[in-house]
């Protein structure tokens, strides 16, 4: 039985790693729990304690998107679309979100999206993330533009995956998946909607630049947000010096200061689906393709070889006005069919939207801002936190539907707000 698993109806909600019920349950919040964690109801919750917590051209590169931030609102909005039809009297107290995913089996149906730079937001906090993920069994994903190194991930959690955004030279490509493999990851997302930089103005307004350059308004910022000045930046810089971009490829990248930092990150216009099979034909491991808006792309991506499909507009962050990965999810899955897993992110913070993904067809989802902003404020106890409060919503949802396992979750179970009775979204 799954640490999320229910039998029992209430009995057992899911737990931290002791077993104490988390909040949202009958019971007070266990005394182990930090006590800045105790207000902590619902994922919009860290958000808000993370704005307080990190300067603001910190906060502002993890919150922020593209010009208008139209595509991060309607990310939000096509869940707010779909309500649900819930079935009575009906036993759910054998109830498990357990879900298998490349032959693996997890406790739960989500998991931690790739976020880069996450250890300026919180100390080390790759490897608090994949420790957090590790103990509770979920997947975590390492995004390529980290400050940490893969392998040091990979050692505290031989179960993540590795998220890589590949050049179009070949022997840079190869180069990178070597190392990746001789680290041990099995996983390898390869993330495609990066064809070029993105217009992210919103980090200009709040003072975020790559390469971060020092100003008095970031000085500032640090001095009347002392705990993440000393806890996180100081402790970083004392104890393993001025970051890196340590995996863009096989080599270390440039430190976050250096102007060379764009020559990591700059343009990949030249990628292209020859790219991919060339991969294909390299990786002996799951490679899993992130960023498909549609239909065309997804059945390209099957014919060559891929074993998973992440649908993703990039948490609205690439091509401002790009759909809700959640309106393009049921025409990819009706165009693949069930010859691969059909994965989705990009708005999730309630259980309730995993559960209408998956009632569209997504065979898992995967959630990246609330797991950072946990981290920030809370280290590895607020990300698993984070997690116990998504999986106890998505447990207490299924009963409150009248279900016991996921694959109950179909589109019967849920109306278009703006539809009637009867009607499918």
């Amino acid at each position: 039985m799954g640490a999320f698993d229910t039998p029992g109806g209430l009995k057992r909600s899911a737990t931290d790693l002791e077993g104490t019920p988390v909040q949202g349950s009958a019971r007070t919040p266990p005394p182990a729990l930090p006590r800045r964690l105790r207000r902590i109801l619902s994922l919009d919750d860290f958000e808000n304690e993370a704005r307080r917590h990190l300067p603001r051209p910190i906060f502002g590169y993890v919150s922020g998107a593209a010009e208008t931030n139209a595509s991060l609102r309607d990310n939000r909005s096509a869940f707010r679309e779909l309500g649900f039809l819930p079935r009575v009297l009906v036993d759910v107290s054998k109830r498990t979100q357990k879900v298998e995913l490349f032959g693996r089996a997890y406790a739960a149906p989500f998991g931690i999206a790739p976020m880069g730079i996450s250890a300026l937001s919180a100390y080390r906090g790759d490897l608090v993330l994949a420790q957090a993920a590790g103990r509770a069994n979920i997947p975590m994903v390492m995004s390529g533009s980290s400050l940490i190194r893969l392998e040091d991930v990979v050692k505290a959690n031989p179960e993540a995956w590795f998220q890589a955004y590949l050049p179009g030279e070949p022997d840079r490509i190869l180069g990178l998946l070597e190392r990746v493999e001789r680290a041990g990851f099995g996983t390898l997302v390869l993330t495609v909607d990066t064809a070029v930089l993105a217009n992210r103005e919103n980090n200009v307004r709040a003072g975020f630049s790559t390469p971060l350059r020092p100003s008095l308004r970031l000085a500032w910022d640090g001095m009347i947000r002392p705990n993440w000045t000393l806890n996180t930046f100081l402790r970083t810089l004392l104890k393993h010096g001025m970051p890196h971009f340590e995996n863009s490829y096989a080599t270390r990248g440039a430190p976050i200061l250096a102007r060379s930092v764009m020559r990591d990150f700059g343009a990949k216009d030249h990628l292209n689906w020859r790219h991919l099979e060339l991969i294909r034909e390299r990786w002996k491991g799951c490679l899993v393709i992130k960023g498909i808006m549609s239909k065309e792309d997804a059945c390209t991506a099957r014919d060559s070889g891929v074993d998973g499909i992440i649908v993703s507009n990039h948490g609205g962050r690439q091509l401002d006005g790009t759909v809700s990965p959640l309106r393009a999810l049921p025409m990819i899955v009706d165009a693949v069919g069930a010859t691969i897993p059909v994965m989705m992110d990009g708005g999730v913070r309630r259980g309730s939207d995993v559960l209408k993904a998956i009632a569209l067809g997504a065979a898992f989802v995967f959630v990246g801002r609330p797991f950072v902003y946990a981290a920030a404020i809370g280290g590895e106890a607020g990300v698993s936190h984070a997690i116990n409060i998504l999986a106890s919503e998505i447990s207490r949802n299924m009963g409150l539907l009248g279900i016991n396992s996921l694959d109950e979750m179909h589109p019967d179970r849920l109306l278009r707000l703006s539809g009637v009775a009867g009607t499918r979204p």
